[in-house]
């Protein structure tokens, strides 16, 4: 029937550049109240737009810090594909919107016409379209950092530390953990900046 079939098996494949950079994003639009949504239905462009917004992430960071390097978007409803590849062109060209320079920029997408369900008597509206984002950007080291921040403090108190080492752990445990999520935050720092330097006069003309 035309429509763009998407499996989720096949994400790894498209979001995961390297074995360790493999922690993913996820948003979804529209988030609306059925009092808006009785205004105004939006199009594939709007929700498109939305869905790399802060405030549709499902986690709390703000993606115009990082760069992405993949992208897979699944859109339910009246949505035709022609929509969807003017949306991804007008996505490619916004300077909020960054990519990594080393890698193609890649969009995964997938259309599903069974409109999008809701629960019923609940908060969020039905409406005729909608889309779910999976992205892998580097901006999910500032999940990272503020799992970094708590656990310093904790750790520099010992809290709690004497119920793990009483069930078995060693205390050295914790301080190749802490080593590790830093080691990954520098392996995402590297992947941002990746070939930056060398090209850092017209930077700014790359996307």
């Amino acid at each position: 029937d035309g429509a763009l079939n998407v499996d989720v098996n096949e994400f790894q494949t498209n979001l995961v550049p390297y074995p360790r950079i493999h922690f993913m994003l996820s948003s979804y639009a529209p988030v609306i109240s059925a009092e808006k949504a009785y205004h105004e239905q939006l199009s594939v462009a709007e929700i498109t737009n939305s869905a790399f917004e802060p405030s549709s992430m499902m986690a709390k960071c703000d993606p115009r810090h990082g760069k992405y390097m993949a992208c897979c978007l699944m859109y339910r409803g009246d949505v035709v594909p022609k929509d969807v590849n003017a949306a991804v062109a007008t996505i490619k060209t916004k300077r909020t919107i960054q990519f990594v320079d080393w890698c193609p920029t890649g969009f995964k997408c997938g259309i599903n016409y069974q409109p999008p369900s809701v629960v019923p008597g609940g908060d969020l509206a039905k409406v005729q379209r909608a889309v779910c984002m999976i992205s892998n950007s580097t901006s999910v080291v500032e999940v990272f950092s503020r799992i970094d921040i708590k656990f310093d403090l904790m750790y520099s108190k010992r809290a709690f530390v004497h119920w793990y080492v009483g069930e078995g752990m060693e205390e050295g445990e914790f301080s190749e953990a802490r080593e590790d999520l830093a080691a990954l935050e520098k392996d995402y720092e590297e992947v941002g900046s990746e070939f930056d330097d060398g090209d850092e006069g017209d930077e700014g003309d790359e996307y």
